[in-house]
């Protein structure tokens, strides 16, 4: 097997790394974006249903 990283100095470990961080933090601006803005419509989705359920189960028990 031939050493193709020999101690040429051309490997640079740390590179890939900092092309890869430049990458994940340019890439998806519009997705946190998305996500955030999702984050307290999904809540309040969950708390309107969580009152309806409340409301039905009270006037069922009201009716019971």
């Amino acid at each position: 097997m031939a050493n193709t990283q020999g101690p040429q100095g051309n490997h640079d470990p740390a590179g890939s790394t900092q092309m890869f961080r430049a990458f994940v933090d340019e890439a998806p601006q519009g997705r946190q974006q998305a996500a955030a803005s999702s984050g307290p419509r999904i809540g309040l989705i969950l708390g309107v249903v969580a009152v309806i359920a409340v409301v039905a189960a009270v006037a069922w028990l009201a009716l019971k």
